[in-house]
């Protein structure tokens, strides 16, 4: 298996789903750990405080899927659709997603940190009010987003785009305009004054 980003692992699984079609299923409550799931069908099922730890999805399509008070604790995503997927308050702490795709992702609330996303196409995705800690969003595709009053604190943003991105309200400490990409971003004027402190700008305010 590919090793995960910081060097750490994809947890190994002791039981598999293949080629399952659970299209419109309900997994409300239900748990799963250290299942690996390869070419299935999860387009408009609904999970309500369903458990998912250290899991694996290969080619898993989520397309439409809503998720409510869900866990998707340390797990693998590689080459999955998340297609008009909503995630409300839900746990994907310690997840990585390689070769995904987020058309019109939609993310309210929950936890978010250190997820690894480096170089994902971002740029339909919304996702407001969430923690994304020590996130690694390296090299993401962020144009034209609406990142909302986010934690990015310790955030991972190098070569990251966030051209024309609404990022008002999040957390900036850890962005480096010189090594990001922020033409055109929408910021308040709290953020606009980390960004030139960042720059090395004396900023003054009399």
């Amino acid at each position: 298996m590919a090793d995960r980003a910081h060097g750490t692992p994809t947890p190994p699984t002791d039981s598999s789903v293949d080629r399952e079609d659970w299209y419109g299923r309900d997994l409300d409550g239900e748990t799963f750990e250290r299942v690996a799931f390869g070419d299935c069908d999860f387009s408009e099922i609904t999970t309500t405080g369903a458990t998912f730890t250290e899991c694996t999805f290969r080619n898993v399509r989520f397309n439409a899927s809503t998720h409510t008070d869900s866990a998707f604790a340390n797990c693998t995503f590689s080459r999955c659709s998340f297609f008009d997927t909503t995630f409300t308050r839900c746990k994907t702490v310690g997840s990585t997603f390689t070769e995904c795709t987020f058309d019109l992702l939609k993310v309210v609330g929950g936890t978010w940190s250190f997820v690894t996303m480096a170089g994902a196409d971002l740029r339909s995705v919304t996702v407001t009010g969430a923690r994304m800690r020590e996130a690694d969003l390296t090299g993401a595709r962020c144009q034209g987003a609406v990142l909302r009053d986010l934690d990015l604190s310790g955030a991972w943003l190098h070569k990251a785009d966030f051209t024309g991105t609404d990022l008002r309200g999040s957390d900036l400490s850890a962005l480096d305009p010189l090594s990001s990409i922020v033409q055109g971003a929408i910021v308040d004027p709290a953020q606009a004054l980390v960004v030139a402190e960042a720059l090395g700008l004396d900023v003054r305010t009399h």
